[in-house]
């Protein structure tokens, strides 16, 4: 390493492509040390070299590329070169934008240093900065940038100019318009007539919610009378801006906690790190029994400036991927966005003033004819501002650092849609969607350590893809079991409206540990079941009903005879008729040394520490579902559970009376259970990296369950081997 004062270091990811075409997601400790950028494959011990290196002067460039999705992950990406050696670079990435930025901070800082000495020495430097409303109304772009100086760039003489640039992915799209510029009185001169700078009288037209509505004065008779006028509500959030920036980007669940207009999302296109074509179905509740719901597909285009705010524009544009949907009115957005900028702090807490701009025309027969329509639905989406200002309000503490959860890809969005394609259709979405998720190509290394990565590094450095496809190759059993020969007194039935009936539930509803999880407490989509569940019994009687595997004729006594190895979860549900839920999960062996054949041949305390439930009410009233909760929890340390190992079977009975919080939610989940749909998922808890990522023995749901549909079940004497 290099004897000089270190400027900044730390753990980036370092991203790159191997030469036999597979790409991983690597950890590498980067270090600035004076004027050299360097990476090591761990935190660099005496005498460590670098795997690369670059150094840093004037010519040097940051180059911003934004947002990426790479192998499941969505990162921020930051590409370091040499303005003479272009294909001399080094492409680092970070979980969150905060490390991105600080990174891209240090670097200039010392990219400046240099360009300072090299003036006080006579040279000549122009410092370049974006300004917004430059171009004509075009934001500079790196594409802009380059070819405003490839003339003086391309000059042999001693006295070029040499220039810092910063680069705002590919530039605004041209039919995006950028509402939040201020206007400049020379450009508006020379274009009046641009739609950009027409954005400059607005009225208060009410204050709701703590936010101040404003509705745009200046009349526009190019646009379709169904269109509305542009409406802004202005708020302030007690987060930083860069907190609220991974709200408004983010397309998934958590959205539903803040933006009530939200119903659903995904992907049709990533264009490049800043900008997305995107699929959204609205959630207008303006008469929804006679009144279409709308959807759109819009660009959106982000970027940070340089005093810390962010602009997040949308228009509408069509796209080949992203047709009419059946069921749904297209809406057209004309304009539209969040400006998120920071304020001076108070009381010790961060704020930030957001302002988010509606213009669309909500087409349809309400749109053209009944103006409340038009109003009550924007008034909808506009109060988002006073829906995250109540998130941030309402959570204690937020230590992790943001991270913009990976959005769903609409070709993957609706497995059930293409089961009913062409087999091309599939393949070209396929393809499509692998496209969106590559990027970083120009990296290749060529170095023999990136050919067979470290032991240790496997835990943090595979991306999720590799995982879940890993994954996926695993657990595809070799040959399927013959379920029609088990079977059970409570009836299975696959139809989304079944009652008192039980199906399989799938494991892509239930998240767990993933390989890394104790780098980053990432979890992942749980992915196909260890075991199958072939049966499920509902029993009652005068007394608990305790080891239910010895009955004869039971899905575990007929697994035994054909060589299969069970495991017989009983859920015990105490009162004055005594109820148990057997579900059976059957497979062909346990894999030696195994965590779940560790788990079956353990101790009880081994297995108590290690047995986890995840469960999920998707249907049944609200104190319900809160009372149930979605939260996984270790059964053996919450009830007490006493496990039978049979010759090929381990039967677990879960006395769910032995704890009085489980014996409250039983109260009420019994008084209502034919109007519930409950999820489970069994899995043991992964403690260690080796044993990472965790699997689900199996999942099951439960609709509609019917107290009168119990029997009394013949239990043989307890003669357990």
């Amino acid at each position: 390493m290099v004897a000089s004062k270190v400027v900044y270091e730390g753990w980036m990811v370092r991203c790159g492509r191997r030469k036999i075409g597979r790409s991983y997601i690597h950890m590498r400790y980067f270090v600035l040390e004076s004027r050299l950028l360097a990476y090591y494959k761990r935190k660099p011990q005496h005498n460590v070299v670098p795997i690369k290196t670059l150094l840093i002067d004037g010519n040097c460039r940051v180059e911003d590329r934004g947002l990426k999705t790479h192998h499941g992950y969505m990162v921020y990406v930051l590409s370091i070169y040499n303005k003479k050696e272009k294909y001399h670079r080094i492409t680092m990435a970070a979980f969150n934008i905060q490390e991105a930025l600080l990174w891209k901070e240090k670097i200039e800082s010392v990219i400046d240093q240099h360009q300072d000495l090299q003036v006080a020495n006579g040279n000549k430097y122009i410092s370049f900065e974006y300004k917004s409303g430059m171009d004509n109304g075009r934001a500079a772009s790196s594409s802009d940038h380059e070819s405003q100086f490839s003339a003086q760039d391309d000059e042999e003489d001693t006295h070029r100019d040499l220039v810092r640039r910063k680069t705002i992915g590919n530039g605004i799209p041209d039919s995006v318009l950028d509402w939040t510029r201020e206007i400049d009185s020379e450009l508006s001169n020379q274009n009046i007539n641009n739609q950009a700078f027409s954005r400059k009288h607005w009225r208060l037209l009410q204050c709701q919610n703590g936010l101040r509505i404003f509705e745009e004065l200046l009349e526009v008779d190019y646009l379709p009378r169904s269109c509305s006028r542009a409406m802004k509500a202005v708020g302030v959030v007690e987060a930083t801006c860069e907190e609220i920036f991974e709200l408004v980007m983010s397309m998934d669940g958590k959205r539903f906690e803040w933006d009530c207009s939200f119903q659903d999302g995904s992907l049709v296109e990533e264009v490049d790190g800043h900008t997305a074509i995107l699929y959204h179905r609205l959630q207008l509740d303006w008469f929804p029994m006679f009144v279409w719901p709308r959807d759109l597909c819009y660009v959106r285009y982000w970027r940070r400036n340089d005093d810390g705010s962010y602009v997040v524009l949308f228009r509408s544009r069509e796209h080949e991927n992203c047709g009419p949907q059946p069921g749904f009115v297209r809406a057209h957005l004309e304009s539209g966005g969040f400006n998120i900028s920071p304020l001076k702090p108070r009381n010790g807490r961060p704020r930030t003033q957001v302002q988010h701009l509606i213009q669309i025309d909500l087409k349809g027969w309400g749109a053209g004819y009944i103006s409340s329509f038009q109003q009550h639905c924007l008034l909808q989406v506009l109060n988002s501002v006073a829906g995250l200002r109540e998130w941030f309000s309402q959570t204690d503490e937020r230590n992790a650092q943001p991270r913009i959860p990976v959005m769903v890809n609409m070709a993957s969005a609706s497995v059930t849609s293409k089961k009913n394609q062409k087999p091309q259709e599939s393949s070209d979405q396929s393809n499509a969607a692998g496209r969106n998720s590559m990027m970083m190509d120009e990296d290749s290394d060529e170095d023999e350590e990136f050919q067979v990565p470290e032991r240790e590094q496997e835990a943090y450095s595979m991306s999720l893809q590799n995982e879940v496809k890993g994954t996926a190759m695993e657990e595809e059993p070799q040959d399927k079991i013959d379920v029609s020969c088990f079977s059970g007194n409570l009836r299975r039935d696959d139809r989304d409206k079944g009652r008192d009936c039980w199906t399989i539930s799938d494991g892509n509803n239930f998240r767990v540990r993933s390989k890394h999880f104790f780098y980053d407490k990432t979890k992942i989509p749980a992915g196909k079941h260890l075991m199958d569940l072939v049966a499920v019994d509902w029993f009652k009687d005068s007394k608990r009903i305790d080891h239910v595997a010895r009955r004869q004729g039971c899905a575990a006594q007929v697994a035994s005879e054909k060589g299969l190895f069970s495991i017989v979860i009983n859920l015990q549900v105490p009162g004055s008729t005594h109820y148990s839920m057997v579900f059976y999960f059957v497979s062909k062996e346990l894999v030696t040394g195994s965590l779940l054949q560790r788990f079956v041949d353990g101790d009880d305390e081994f297995r108590n520490s290690r047995l986890k439930l995840i469960p999920s009410v998707p249907k049944g009233s609200w104190i319900v579902r809160q009372s149930v909760g979605s939260t996984p929890c270790l059964l053996g340390k919450a009830v007490d559970c006493n496990y039978i190992r049979g010759p090929k079977y381990l039967e677990i009975d879960v006395d769910i009376g032995s704890s009085t919080v489980a014996n409250g939610v039983l109260g009420l989940v019994c008084g209502v259970i034919t109007t519930l749909v409950v999820d489970m998922a069994f899995l043991v808890q992964a403690n260690t990296v080796d044993e990472l990522p965790e699997r689900l023995i199996g999942a099951v749901r439960v609709s509609h369950v019917e107290l009168s549909s119990a029997i009394v079940p013949k239990l043989d004497p307890d003669t357990c081997a």
